[in-house]
C-alpha cells in the first residue's frame, strides 16, 4: 500500500507514522520547519499511552512530484484549503486512488451515493461553483470522522492527546475492498477505523459539537468548559444542537444520541479551546462554512426553520471576514 498524507500536520503525521509502523509505503507532505525536522528525526509521536509512544521514518517532501501515483491519498488540510489544494493533489492520483479527507463539518461528497430528491445535490457554501468536486472527484472520497485530539508540540514532534478512532465509510454505504484494506493498515498501525455502512450518523453526531462550540469560542473567546459553567451560553449551545438534530432529519439521518450526552462530553473536555478559537488567535482563515454554513444552507434547502444557527451564523461569518487569514493551505 503506498500513501500520501497531504497536510502532514498534527492528524496527518500521527496517521502517517502509524501506517508507516504498520509497514504501507508512507510520504508525508509539509512544509517549512516541520519538514525539516521530519526529514531529519521523522516523526517522533509522544503519548501518556506506552502504544502510542514512538518514533517512524516516513519519506518527507514538499514536492508531490517526487512521490508519483499513490493508492491513498490521505487529505489533512483544513476544508477551506480543498478548493485550491489541486496541484498537491493531482501529481498522485491514478485512475483508482482514493480520497480520505480528516475533516469536520459537512463534505463535499454528502449527497452523493444517496438516493432520493437531494441525490448527488452540491452544498454551494462548501462546493461553490463546483470548485471542490472538480479538484476532489466525489467519486474517489472515502469519508473521513476524526475522533482523536492532537498537537504539533514541536516541529517534527506530535503530541497526542486522547482518542484512536478514525471511522471511515463509502458515501454510497458500502463495504468497499478500498475502505477494508485501508482499515487493517489503521489497525496494524495501533488505530481504530472501523468500516461504518452510515457515516453519515458519525458526521452529525460530531457535527453537534462543532456546529456549536466552535464559533461560540471564538466569538466569546472562550474555552468549552467556561462555554459549559455559563448559563446562557449552555442554553445556547442547546438550541443550537436541537436546530442541527432537525436539519439532519430533514435530509434523512437520524443520529442516535441525546443533547444532554452530547453536552455531558464537552464537559467532560474542560478548557479546552476549540480549533475555531486556535485559528482565530493565530490569524489563521476560520473553517466555518462546513461547520455552520453547509447546516444552514440545508435548513433552506429544506424549509427547517433554524433561527439560532442563523443568528450565530450571521456573527460567525463577519467575525471570519473581519479576522485575517494566511492563503495558503493550513494542515489541520
Amino acid at each position: 500500500m503506498k500513501v500520501a498524507v497531504v497536510g502532514a500536520g498534527a492528524i496527518g503525521a500521527f496517521v502517517g507514522a502509524a501506517l508507516h509502523r504498520a509497514g504501507a509505503e508512507v510520504h508525508l507532505l509539509a512544509r517549512g520547519p516541520h519538514l525539516a525536522a521530519l526529514r531529519a528525526g521523522g516523526v517522533i509521536v509522544r503519548s501518556d499511552r506506552p502504544d502510542l509512544g514512538f518514533t517512524a521514518h516516513p519519506a518527507a517532501t514538499d514536492d508531490p512530484a517526487d512521490i508519483g501515483p499513490v493508492d491513498y491519498v490521505f487529505l489533512g488540510l483544513k476544508a477551506t484549503s480543498y478548493a485550491a489544494c489541486g496541484p498537491l493533489v493531482h501529481p498522485l492520483l491514478h485512475d483508482r486512488t482514493a480520497v480520505i479527507a480528516a475533516q469536520n463539518g459537512i463534505p463535499w461528497w454528502y449527497f452523493h451515493g444517496l438516493d432520493g430528491p437531494l441525490a448527488g445535490h452540491r452544498i454551494e457554501s462548501i462546493d461553490p461553483g463546483g470548485a471542490v468536486s472538480a479538484t476532489l472527484p466525489r467519486r474517489r472520497a472515502i469519508g473521513c470522522v476524526v475522533y482523536v485530539a492532537t498537537e504539533i508540540e514541536a516541529p517534527g514532534v506530535v503530541r497526542h492527546l486522547e482518542g484512536t478512532r478514525f471511522s471511515i465509510g463509502e458515501p454510497d454505504g458500502s463495504v468497499s475492498r478500498r475502505c477494508v484494506e485501508f482499515s487493517e493498515a489503521m489497525s496494524a498501525g495501533g488505530l481504530k477505523c472501523p468500516v461504518e455502512h452510515d457515516l453519515r450518523k458519525d458526521i452529525w453526531i460530531k457535527l453537534l459539537g462543532n456546529i456549536s462550540f466552535n464559533p461560540i469560542s471564538a466569538l466569546a473567546r472562550a474555552t468549552m468548559g467556561q462555554i459549559c459553567r455559563h448559563s446562557d451560553t449552555r442554553a445556547l449551545v442547546e438550541a443550537m444542537m436541537r436546530e442541527t438534530l432537525a436539519v439532519a432529519a430533514a435530509v434523512g439521518c437520524h443520529p442516535a444520541i441525546s443533547i444532554e450526552r452530547r453536552l455531558a462530553g464537552a464537559e467532560r473536555v474542560g478548557d479546552h479551546k476549540t480549533s475555531t478559537l486556535q485559528d482565530l488567535e493565530k490569524g489563521k482563515p476560520l473553517e466555518l462554512d462546513v461547520l455552520l454554513a453547509a447546516v444552514v444552507e440545508l435548513a433552506g434547502l429544506t424549509g427547517t426553520p433554524v433561527p439560532t444557527l442563523r443568528a450565530v451564523h450571521a456573527l460567525a461569518d463577519l467575525l471570519a471576514a473581519t479576522s485575517t487569514g494566511a492563503g495558503l493551505p493550513d494542515a489541520a
